[in-house]
């Protein structure tokens, strides 16, 4: 599993690419069965454009927003489709999958396969936000993180990734004003010792100015050794703390059996269920959020769900609940 995490966080780029080629033809089929209707007349595709340093970013979001908007469904998905073959999962503004796959499930809430891209990219995304946080762009990561949240707001890992960014902006701020500190005592040093070729005859005075500079020299280093060694240690904790972090993982999995009643009529269908996967990796509070056709599979899956185990979550390196999404589905062999 280290080894596995380390992989992620070195090369989140590679292993999206893996993903989106998988995920890319998966969709295809979802997107074809959500599209039984004739479509409708569809305005123009106005191609993305990168932002220039004379446009202000709210121009910038506005312009794009508005893009999206005038986009159909069928062209939203076909763009997020390219985006995720171009590895533009969240960057860049107004032309990433998840901006396509957002504006998708603003104009129909209920398309699983816009729900199922951004669970499955959300992992891969927050990769991508940790490697533009270590960049120190700051306002792009700020923004990734606002995607995120868009797409799935309980995710903890959003809340590592704002304490990621939080932090490094304190450090950049730290680091900047220690550089301006030391520019400030070498001009001070500086007007001291043209002081001191000026006023030969304060030459005393000039000799005790000089030692208090070189006593605040000293003391500006050491803060300087000290908020080295603080950051080493927090960088140290950083890393500890993200490396003890990691999801549920099913252990045991029980198929659901098909009702009786339903295999004779040839009905098939699906159920959405929730359900907590306790500190223990059990699974309680399994309950149904939407299914097709309704009640006909629900009991089924709630007793085959409430048997799985799981790895449970680690949250700093501690066991914890956590609540999951699943559909179960339910066809007869023979009918795809």
């Amino acid at each position: 599993m280290a080894i596995e995490s380390a992989f992620l966080r070195a090369h989140p780029r590679l292993v999206a690419s893996v993903v989106v080629l998988l995920l890319s033809a998966a969709l295809a089929g979802c997107s074809s069965s959500h599209r039984s209707a004739p479509p409708a007349a569809k305005a123009p595709i106005v191609p993305a454009k990168t932002a220039s340093a004379g446009i202000p970013p709210a121009a910038v979001a506005l312009k794009a927003a508005d893009r999206l908007a005038a986009m159909s469904v069928d062209q939203l998905m076909d763009q997020a489709q390219k985006a995720l073959q171009g590895n533009r999962l969240v960057a860049p503004a107004g032309d990433n999958a998840f901006e396509y796959y957002l504006e998708v499930l603003r104009k129909s809430p209920h398309n699983r396969a816009a729900q199922s891209a951004l669970r499955e990219t959300f992992p891969y995304g927050a990769q991508i936000v940790d490697q533009t946080i270590h960049k120190k762009n700051f306002a792009e990561a700020q923004r990734e993180i606002g995607l995120l949240a868009k797409a799935d707001p309980t995710d903890y890992t959003l809340t590592i990734l704002r304490s990621k960014l939080d932090a490094a902006r304190t450090l950049a701020a730290q680091q900047q004003k220690t550089k301006q500190g030391a520019a400030q005592m070498q001009t001070a040093a500086a007007a001291a010792q043209a002081q001191q070729v000026e006023q030969k005859q304060l030459a005393a005075a000039a000799q005790k100015q000089e030692l208090e500079l070189e006593q605040a020299v000293a003391a500006a280093a050491k803060q300087q050794q000290e908020q080295r060694a603080a950051a080493t240690r927090a960088a140290a904790v950083k890393t500890a703390t993200h490396i003890e972090n990691r999801k549920a993982q099913m252990v045991h999995m029980v198929p659901a059996k098909y009702p009786s009643r339903a295999a004779r009529r040839g009905e098939q269908g699906w159920v959405d269920v929730e359900f907590t996967v306790n500190p223990d990796g059990s699974v309680s509070n399994v309950h149904v959020t939407d299914s097709k056709p309704r009640y006909v599979f629900d009991r089924a899956a709630i007793d085959a769900v409430s048997r799985w185990r799981f790895k449970p979550a680690l949250i700093n390196g501690r066991p914890a609940a956590v609540v999951l999404k699943r559909q179960i589905e339910f066809k007869l062999s023979g009918n795809g």
